[in-house]
């Protein structure tokens, strides 16, 4: 209640000394603001309000305004242009990797049965799904040599479809940052006579003195 008191004011205030306080208050944090405080007064005129509290939670949406920062915002536009870049990969590897799930469920399916508890293609898929991204729930397992053999290969696969995406989105950001800070052999520090600075270094990387290009 403390907090909320808290909140109330904070936002009581922004009303109060905005210039256009109509527009922040049907504004998306404005709303968020609202509905962070609001839960906690209705629950006093209506006992079964109470659940709405959870609504609260809303307000880390304000978190994301720390993108807006200049040191992270370069950051965040980096990894942006990155994930756009290499989107066009995931989904080829994605659609493998349903194809794929399809295929060794069926596999399993037809391997095991339902004695072994995969009573349908659709089950030994979700066993496949389970099995791949490495979480396994143990509700179902296969019981015989051969189903067992490839489920050993299908744990083994996982690790390398938890590490792909990884890896193309950084190799799509460590190609976005090359390209923004390009080595060059051109500007070579006066006093070390060090080379292969970035084009936009300002000091030298070996001894620290300034750079004149």
């Amino acid at each position: 209640m403390v907090i909320t008191l808290f909140f109330t004011i904070e936002y009581l205030l922004r009303i109060i000394s905005i210039q256009k306080p109509i527009k922040y208050i049907f504004s998306f944090y404005g709303i968020i603001d609202l509905l962070a405080v609001l839960p906690m007064y209705l629950s006093i005129f209506f006992p079964g309000a109470s659940i709405l509290s959870i609504v609260r939670a809303l307000r880390f949406l304000r978190l994301f305004k720390i993108l807006h920062l200049p040191q992270i915002s370069h950051q965040s536009l980096q990894l942006k242009e990155a994930i756009d870049a290499s989107k066009e990969k995931i989904l080829v590897f994605i659609y493998f990797v349903l194809i794929s799930t399809i295929i060794i469920g069926t596999i399993m399916y037809l391997v095991e049965g339902e004695a072994s508890g995969f009573t349908s293609i659709p089950m030994a898929i979700y066993w496949t799904i389970v099995t791949l991204t490495t979480v396994g729930y143990g509700d179902i397992s296969p019981e015989t040599p051969l189903g067992q053999f490839i489920a050993a290969l299908v744990m083994i696969l996982g690790y390398g479809i938890i590490a792909v995406p990884t890896g193309i989105v950084t190799a799509e950001f460590a190609k976005k940052s090359l390209k923004n800070n390009t080595v060059s052999t051109k500007t070579s520090c006066q006093v070390c006579g060090s080379q292969l600075h970035f084009d936009n270094a300002k000091y030298c990387h070996e001894c620290g003195s300034e750079l004149h290009h």
